[in-house]
């Protein structure tokens, strides 16, 4: 007895064990560090160590923060976003569009880069991992499914020829008015374009360049990182900063300090709508980033993990002056093509960062902005998916209809609304595809011994004149009930002589009231027009529904039957026997036994044998 009273609290207490166990991610990766692995991360990190120190400064400045909050959130949002996400390359922090989205939301109530606004901005960068944590914890990691993959596709193309557009200024050496649009940015380009300086775009060229030879000569070199440092000494060479190259400059060096939460009810009620704007966007950029690269790592992503990950990174970020973080593009591209192997890439970055603005932050100061240009552009380059564009491309139009919509969306609109433009044209389309469920005419096929029945659309075969054998792929539910309705009447009308209609169920996943009203209406209507409605081989859930819903009783059992052997054999004797004396068809083994029999094929099969013959469906599409 007190056994068995022990047992369900010890069997919670397992399962909470386990719950708290799998959202500790490093688990999983952790076996697979070694030597080789460390070396690769600690490159890698080193490299995006880099290339955040002018990021980090500009986001900040986009967010209305003053430069050094930037960095703040390149630091400790970046290490626990590596640790309980489930992306082995997803790097986390500031990024353009969250920083933008915080200034939208906050320079309402507050001047940009006051105290007031710099606390506001903590508390939505608090509230906004709240969110996520919560429905990391919920496992509503789902929601994140519906980003298809052409969705996917198309917005890490936009997004990479958005990041290349951002970069032609310093490319090139032209300060590219802020706020501009995508094509106003292309067209102050292309007017300046004459007047660029050669020493400018010279020395950006120089590092992609020499990125590119390394990739291709010595693979397992850090190319990045020895392109920018190769990039730096021409720099100097050239003296380049009286030739108009502009330089990073120094950063100051300070670690982030802690920040306790201090708000009230009142800045709830003014940031509750922001913070769950910025956390949806948030999610939907970790998660798409993450999949992006997953394509590439052939890695699968715990959507729900990474929710996670990305709560806890803003709720202990938000303690460390870090604002609202999520993956980046940039560092994400930048650390999967610098080598990294686990998340202790993303590590590496935050603390080596720690590192260069403690000890080395003067030392940016010789680091060229065209250099990095440069590299952000080859970054850039390497995103687009032109294989996976092709392929979608060829396969489906109603996916590149997807795909262009999103990859459209990302150029031209917000960037949150792109991800949301893919997603609800892609539910769009998927509501539409189970919303109309299709009816296959088939008819068994004299040429095999079996006679399966196949699809009369693919090869030209006699059909019995008083049975309609049809298969219903797809689920009957109040979205489709319209549609089945209205196809069914179709061919009953064009066929108005054949009085018996066979449905094979077994493509029928679900059923709800709707579907079977609807069922029970159309067996009605038939049967006051002198025909019958028989269904067969439906599956045991939708078995249970009907039953539920009465209209296994409704429809009665002589209408319902296993397989398409006892239905036909229980429907040919209700034939009309003196049509069956002058049909000449005989497809089925059951008409030897009607008027005319006598011309029947007796190597067809009977319905014992169809009934014993193997599980899977009979009929072939």
């Amino acid at each position: 007895m007190d056994q068995c009273e022990l047992t369900p609290p010890q069997g919670r207490w397992d399962r909470t064990v386990e719950r708290l166990n799998s959202l500790l991610s490093f688990r999983r990766w952790w076996p697979m560090v070694n030597r080789r692995t460390l070396k690769a991360d600690l490159w890698a990190g080193l490299t995006g160590a880099v290339i955040v120190l002018p990021q980090g400064v500009a986001f900040a400045a986009i967010a209305g923060l003053p430069p050094v909050y930037g960095l703040y959130a390149a630091m400790v949002p970046v290490v626990i976003a590596a640790l309980f996400g489930s992306s082995y390359h997803l790097v986390s922090g500031p990024t353009t569009a969250i920083s933008l989205v915080i200034f939208a939301n906050v320079s309402h109530f507050a001047d940009p880069g006051s105290a007031e606004y710099i606390r506001l901005v903590l508390t939505l960068t608090l509230l906004t991992g709240v969110f996520q944590l919560g429905m990391g914890l919920a496992r509503m990691g789902a929601v994140a499914n519906f980003v298809s993959h052409s969705v996917v596709t198309g917005f890490t193309a936009g997004a990479a020829i958005l990041i290349a557009t951002s970069q032609l200024g310093a490319f090139l050496g032209h300060s590219v008015p802020r706020g501009v649009t995508f094509l106003g940015t292309w067209t102050h380009v292309l007017s300046v374009l004459p007047q660029s300086n050669p020493y400018v775009y010279g020395i950006g060229a120089f590092t992609m360049l020499l990125a590119w030879i390394i990739q291709r000569c010595w693979p397992r070199l850090p190319k990045l990182l020895l392109s920018l440092i190769a990039a730096s000494l021409l720099s100097l060479a050239l003296n380049g900063p009286a030739h108009g190259v502009r330089l990073v400059g120094a950063l100051p060096g300070s670690l982030p300090p802690f920040t306790p939460p201090d708000f009230n009810l009142n800045d709830l009620r003014l940031l509750v709508p922001g913070a769950v704007a910025v956390a949806m966007l948030g999610l939907a950029e970790a998660v798409s980033i993450a999949r992006a690269v997953a394509v590439h790592s052939q890695q699968m992503i715990d959507n729900s993990r990474e929710f996670v990950g990305q709560g806890l990174a803003n709720i202990l970020g938000s303690l460390f002056s870090a604002y609202a973080s999520s993956g980046s593009f940039t560092r994400t591209g930048l650390n999967f093509e610098a080598g990294a192997k686990t998340p202790l890439a993303a590590v590496f970055s935050a603390l080596l960062l720690v590192g260069l603005v403690l000890l080395v932050a003067p030392l940016t100061a010789f680091l060229p902005v065209p250099a990095m240009a440069g590299i952000i552009l080859l970054v850039a380059v390497n995103l687009v998916d032109l294989h996976g564009i092709r392929h979608i491309l060829r396969m489906d139009k109603t996916e590149t209809g997807i795909l262009a919509v999103t990859f459209l969306s990302t150029l031209f609109l917000q960037m949150e609304f792109a991800i949301f433009s893919g997603v609800m044209l892609s539910l769009l389309m998927y509501l539409k595809r189970t919303s109309h469920p299709h009816l296959t005419v088939l008819a068994p096929d004299p040429e095999n011994p079996r006679r399966p029945l196949i699809n009369v659309e693919r090869k030209e075969l006699k059909e019995c004149p008083q049975i309609k054998i049809l298969r219903l792929d797809g689920s009957i539910f109040f979205g489709a009930v319209n549609h089945i309705s209205e196809d069914l009447h179709r061919i009953m009308d064009a066929y108005p002589e054949q009085c018996h209609i066979l449905i094979l169920g077994g493509g029928i996943n679900f059923i709800d009231a709707s579907g079977c009203e609807m069922l029970f209406n159309e067996a009605l209507n038939l049967k006051l027009t002198g025909r019958d409605l028989f269904l067969c081989s439906l599956k045991g859930e939708v078995q249970e529904m009907l039953r539920r819903g009465m209209c296994l009783k409704r429809l009665g059992g002589e209408h319902i039957f296993e397989s398409e052997g006892l239905a036909i054999a229980h429907m040919v004797p209700r034939l009309d026997p003196e049509r069956c004396a002058c049909c000449g068809n005989r497809i089925f083994r059951e008409c030897a036994s009607m008027p005319g029999g006598a011309d029947y094929d007796h190597t067809a099969p009977d319905a014992d044998q169809a009934e014993t013959a193997p599980t899977a469906p009979s009929w072939t599409i």
